[in-house]
């Protein structure tokens, strides 16, 4: 499956990344906090095409969950960009730790 043709369109069914403004800011709930309010809430997902589409202009997704979305197209075929920082030392050996707790050994320091 090629992901573009020509023209720049991206074919349907290619796995891209949707952007939509959800709320401007100063649309926020009353309660949220004022530097939050100064700030819009935008939606960012990543789905497979339902119709070709060009990048900067509407489109709408199938996400892996089965849902319809709609935005607009900013990448084609997006990575994963997200972590979970640098391990945490005295978390590295708990695994190890429980299972020896659990065969009744105790565990090596």
């Amino acid at each position: 499956m090629a992901e573009r043709a020509a023209g720049g369109r991206v074919e349907r069914g290619t796995w891209v990344e949707l952007h939509r403004l959800v709320l401007a800011p100063g649309e926020r709930a009353p309660q949220v906090p004022e530097e939050t309010q100064r700030v819009a809430l935008e939606l960012r997902v990543k789905g497979f095409l339902v119709h070709d589409a060009v990048p900067g202009e509407a489109a709408e997704v199938l996400t892996a969950a089965g849902r319809r979305l709609g935005g607009t197209l900013e990448r084609v075929l997006p990575a994963y960009e997200h972590g979970f920082g640098p391990p945490v030392p005295e978390l590295l050996a708990v695994g190890a730790e429980l299972r020896a707790m659990l065969r009744g050994e105790e565990p090596e320091e």
